[in-house]
């Protein structure tokens, strides 16, 4: 389902995207085309794209296309969503340790609408980081790796 979904191939055409979508949420999922779980991913945020058109803008991005920001948000796991609004990165509390990026794939399409809208709502009332609105039982769990330390 990756190929009904707009890809940034370049740090160029990322940073051009960060900065030109306003008052709209700006979905990256970083990831492979080929992946399993990604591919999971993709077919959810197609089948999803137009009903949250009005809210969200998504992209897909190869993390060995884009490996500036890769490093930059610590994208040690595939796929990984990133949000921002207006230019600014948002943050979600998923009752993790990481709040700058959902890891995983949603476990349902609803999941993902729910959490659109509540970044939604927050950005426009001008809050950086939003609560989860997911069953804590549907967000995957993961250790934390910190390389280089």
């Amino acid at each position: 389902m990756s190929f009904l979904l707009p890809k940034l191939t370049c740090k160029r055409e990322v940073d051009q995207a960060i900065k030109s979508v306003a008052e709209k949420v700006l979905v990256l999922r970083f990831g492979r085309d080929n992946d399993a779980v990604c591919l999971q991913l993709d077919d959810i945020l197609a089948k999803t794209a137009h009903d949250l058109s009005k809210m969200a803008v998504i992209y897909l991005v190869d993390v060995n296309s884009v490996p500036v920001y890769t490093q930059y948000f610590d994208i040690s796991y595939i796929p990984s969503t990133v949000f921002f609004f207006n230019g600014q990165h948002m943050k979600v509390d998923y009752g993790s340790p990481d709040h700058t990026k959902f890891v995983g794939s949603f476990k349902t399409k609803q999941d993902f609408i729910d959490l659109i809208e509540v970044i939604y709502r927050g950005a426009m009332r001008g809050k950086l980081i939003v609560r989860s609105p997911i069953d804590p039982n549907h967000i995957p769990k993961y250790d934390l790796l910190y390389q280089g330390i």
